[in-house]
């Protein structure tokens, strides 16, 4: 019976990598449409694909978006370090797509003009707004954001399906930790 069970969980974890390995020769995909009025707000990072410019982020990340008058979007990360301090990045976002799913964001700027624009692609939305997964065509970066600190079992499946589907290895996500 053991090796019975132990034969059907290594065959479930080969077609997953098998359909994630199919996947990543299909170019990333946006949503649909996104509507900036709702998407504006506090998200709170459940988990992302390591990367440098997050590295001595510990705890309580966060991406705050806010619509400027000028059609473009102040863009806001926040972490707490180990030591408590808060680290804090300002940027700027200008749409890319008229589905507003796909925008540039830059965190450099240089006598008043932003540098280095990259990619962020909203690929996966829940209807009502409360979490979002954000990917760039590359699949070199990822994030899973929420409203909230936690995002229920079911709504993990799905985005977990979501990422298989947009050929991501959903194993090389991290979880964010929230913490007072």
């Amino acid at each position: 019976m053991r090796f019975f069970l132990s034969f059907i969980i290594v065959l479930l974890v080969q077609t997953v990598s098998i359909g994630d390995e199919a996947n990543r020769d299909k170019p990333v995909k946006a949503v649909e449409s996104v509507q900036l009025e709702n998407y504006i707000g506090l998200w709170c990072e459940i988990a992302k694909i390591p990367n440098r410019f997050q590295k001595s982020c510990y705890k309580n990340t966060t991406a705050f978006y806010e619509l400027r008058k000028d059609g473009r979007i102040n863009v806001i990360n926040s972490c707490v370090k180990k030591d408590g301090s808060v680290i804090q990045a300002k940027g700027i976002a200008r749409i890319a797509d008229p589905s507003n799913a796909k925008l540039k964001v830059s965190f450099v700027r240089f006598l008043g003009f932003s540098l280095f624009w990259g990619d962020y692609w909203i690929i996966g939305l829940d209807e009502d707004y409360r979490y979002a997964v954000v990917g760039v065509p590359s699949r070199k970066y990822g994030w899973i954001l929420s409203r909230t600190p936690v995002l229920e079992d079911e709504d993990l499946l799905h985005i977990n399906n979501l990422l298989i589907n947009q050929g991501y290895n959903p194993d090389d996500f991290i979880k964010t930790r929230h913490i007072q």
